[in-house]
């Protein structure tokens, strides 16, 4: 999603006010609601645990639906203080980057431009900048998956990795820093695989390769595989429907990283992959959203 970003075109915003947590569940849900090319999401801290959400769009919002939103992440009260707005014409996206602050995950932080001097030497800096496509590192899913990168470098280094529905390339260029081996990314959406491409290269992430694909069937990913991690941060539906191909796609000791999963859809998830012959290795949640890390049996 596009964590943070007003488009340039915003003429609407709604505001609403509430903990860190429910904010945080307000956003993610408004953000999976709406089409992020139409309608951008933004969270951040005004007081000690005092956090706005604002949601902005360049048409007039329906305000009862808002609300609903809003009652069913965070109950009545808060969507009780819900506020619709007009906006002046400005540079959204030069405002919503100020505010946009590194993450750090084990040896990575993902960052904008604004904060490239901020990473130390023994970082593995990755500079992403919020635009066309999902993925700044901010939004708990993709954290997972950088958590699971941490993770299987433990275990060795992969010779193949398999980024689907890529994004910004953050998962795609975070393995080729960390492995120093060859990646796949795919994205569905050719302005995401572009997107990719131009990030793999100002990261100077080596051997990345971005391609556009329908899905994971292609051929173009069949002939780099088989691929010993595979990384799908994506959602519940198409995980599920994917299940069989990317066991397919899957080498001998690989492991699958499963994201894009809201904690109550794991299980969900994890029946679909066991009935494939897959395993759970471990499981992460942050902010709700949940990570799941699977092996061959």
């Amino acid at each position: 999603m596009l964590e943070g970003l007003p488009p340039n075109d915003a003429t609407h915003v709604m505001r609403v006010a509430a903990p860190q947590a429910a904010a945080r569940r307000i956003a993610d849900l408004i953000s999976e609601t709406f089409d992020p090319a139409e309608v951008a999401v933004a969270n951040f801290e005004r007081a000690d645990n005092d956090w706005v959400v604002e949601v902005y769009a360049g048409f007039a919002f329906d305000a009862e639906q808002l609300a609903e939103l809003v009652e069913f992440a965070a109950g009545p009260e808060i969507a009780a203080g819900v506020t619709f707005g007009d906006l002046e014409q400005k540079d959204w996206v030069a405002a919503s980057l100020e505010g946009l602050a590194p993450v750090a995950v084990g040896p990575f932080m993902v960052h904008g431009s604004h904060d490239r001097a901020r990473v130390s030497q023994n970082r593995i800096g990755i500079e992403i900048e919020a635009a066309l496509a999902f993925g700044t590192g901010h939004h708990g899913t993709t954290q997972g998956c950088l958590h699971a990168i941490v993770d299987a470098a433990r275990k060795g280094r992969p010779q193949r990795v398999l980024d689907v529905g890529t994004g910004t390339g953050v998962l795609a260029i975070a393995a080729a820093r960390r492995f120093r081996t060859k990646v796949v990314g795919s994205d569905i959406d050719i302005v995401a695989v572009h997107t990719a491409k131009a990030n793999a290269r100002a990261n100077k992430a080596g051997e990345v390769l971005m391609l556009h694909a329908a899905g994971v069937g292609a051929q173009s990913l069949r002939t780099h595989g088989p691929y010993d991690l595979i990384l799908a941060n994506i959602l519940l539906p198409p995980l599920k429907r994917l299940a069989r191909p990317l066991r397919g796609l899957l080498a001998p000791g690989g492991r699958i990283v499963l994201s894009g999963l809201l904690v109550q859809q794991a299980p969900a998830a994890l029946a679909v992959y066991r009935a494939q012959g897959l395993h759970l290795v471990s499981k992460r949640h942050i902010e709700g959203w949940a990570t799941l890390t699977l092996a061959a049996r």
